[in-house]
Parts: C-alpha cells; structure tokens; sequence
C-alpha cells in the first residue's frame, strides 16, 4: 500500500513540474510574472 501511495506522489510531482516547464516556455508568462515581482519592490 505505502509502495503505490510513493507512485503516485512521483507522478504528481512529475506532472507540476511539466506544467511550470511549460509555462516557462511562453515568453509571455514570464514577462508577465517579471512584471509582477518588480512591482512588488
């Protein structure tokens, strides 16, 4: 049981690290997210 539950947390982490490197592969995004933490300061 505790083999499968470690499964699917590689899974999950596989597949929230694909969605960010998606993300940074449109240059929109990541104007957008510079924007954001520069207007924090």
């Amino acid at each position: 049981m505790k083999r499968w539950h470690r499964a699917w947390a590689y899974i999950a982490a596989l597949c929230v690290l694909l969605a960010v490197f998606s993300l940074y592969t449109r240059p929109d995004f990541l104007v957008t997210l510079a924007n954001q933490i520069w207007a924090c300061f």
